[in-house]
């Protein structure tokens, strides 16, 4: 698939949003996989723009590159946003606990990395780029003369 670039805006998840989709289709996952994977871009995305960007005042692009071989779909997205590896945040810990006793924040980064088959981040220079991996459904073939 081409590459997507969009504004570091809250106005560009809906763009994100229909990249991932359309991603998701062409490498065939499946309805359950397709929902899980668009959840955990948009959280990881939101997390870039609000937090990387606005919080810290700054500008930025957020890039992103779905890649479809044969076993899986790899999205990553790229910004230039604070360094934030969300792989660092502890995992929590009270998820048995009704929601008015936990702490705010870190739950949705914790689901959306949970939501995919393998998540990894990485920074490279002054980017940060996170990479989530689906595992694409098994087709069997049919051997000829069979």
């Amino acid at each position: 698939m081409e590459p997507l670039t969009v504004a570091g805006t809250l106005d560009s998840l809906s763009a994100i949003a229909k990249y991932v989709v359309a991603a998701a289709a062409d490498a065939g996952l499946d309805k359950k996989a397709s929902y899980r994977l668009r959840l955990a871009v948009d959280e990881i995305a939101s997390n870039i723009i609000i937090h990387g960007y606005d919080e810290a005042c700054l500008d930025g692009d957020v890039d992103l590159q779905a890649t479809i071989d044969l076993k899986t779909l790899t999205i990553s997205i790229e910004d230039t946003a604070i360094n934030y590896d969300p792989c660092a945040q502890e995992t929590p810990d009270n998820l048995d606990k009704p929601i008015e006793l936990r702490p705010h924040g870190g739950l949705g980064v914790y689901l959306a990395i949970q939501g995919v088959d393998k998540f990894m981040y990485e920074r490279v220079g002054d980017r940060n780029r996170n990479i989530f991996v689906m595992n694409r459904p098994v087709t069997e073939t049919v051997a000829e003369g069979s």
